[in-house]
């Protein structure tokens, strides 16, 4: 059952206090590699691409 336009509003309210969003350009092709490389490993593209960024951080900050 599809989700009520009340709930669907709600769901955006939540997202746009919580979230920000980021565009990201990559070449043809190399989406649907990111994309197979995180269902395999995290399930999802959004949580690998945080992943990744939080990790070149924290490396970025070791090796200062």
């Amino acid at each position: 059952m599809p989700a009520s336009k009340d709930k669907i509003k709600a769901i955006d309210k939540y997202n746009k206090e919580h979230y920000e969003r980021i565009e990201m350009r990559v070449p043809i092709g190399k989406k649907e590699k990111l994309a197979a490389h995180a269902k395999e490993y995290d399930g999802s593209l959004n949580k690998f691409l945080n992943r990744a960024a939080d990790e070149a951080i924290e490396r970025d900050k070791n090796s200062v």
